[in-house]
C-alpha cells in the first residue's frame, strides 16, 4: 500500500500534543488544510488554535513545523487560520474522554 505525502504529513503531526487538552492537533481538528508542492518537497499548513490567545500557540506552531519538516525535506510553513475552533471539529471518537460525544 502506497501512503500519500498528505497522509504521511498528517500522521507526523499526530506527535504534536496540546498540553492543556492532552490530544494531538489532528485529533482536535486544528489542522485545517495542507498544500503540498511535490516538486520542491515543501508544504504549507493552515492550522487554528483551540482559543485565539492559546498560551501554547507558538509552541504548537513550532512543533507542527518541526514534525512536518521530518516528512517534507524542503521545509514546512505554518499559517494560522481565522476559523474559531469548536469541539465538532474533532476526529470522531476523540472527545469521548471528555464526555463530549
Amino acid at each position: 500500500m502506497v501512503i500519500s505525502k498528505e497522509d504521511e504529513l498528517m500522521e507526523s503531526m499526530r506527535s504534536v500534543i496540546d498540553p492543556e487538552i492532552g490530544l494531538n492537533v489532528v485529533e482536535l481538528g486544528l489542522i485545517r488544510s495542507l498544500e503540498i508542492d511535490e516538486e520542491n518537497n515543501t508544504a504549507n499548513i493552515t492550522m487554528i488554535l483551540t482559543t485565539p490567545f492559546c498560551p501554547y500557540g507558538p509552541q504548537l506552531i513550532g512543533q507542527v513545523r518541526q514534525a512536518g519538516s521530518q516528512v517534507m525535506s524542503g521545509g514546512v510553513t505554518v499559517e494560522i487560520g481565522t476559523e474559531l475552533w469548536d469541539p465538532s471539529m474533532m476526529e470522531e471518537g476523540a472527545g469521548g474522554d471528555w464526555g463530549l460525544f
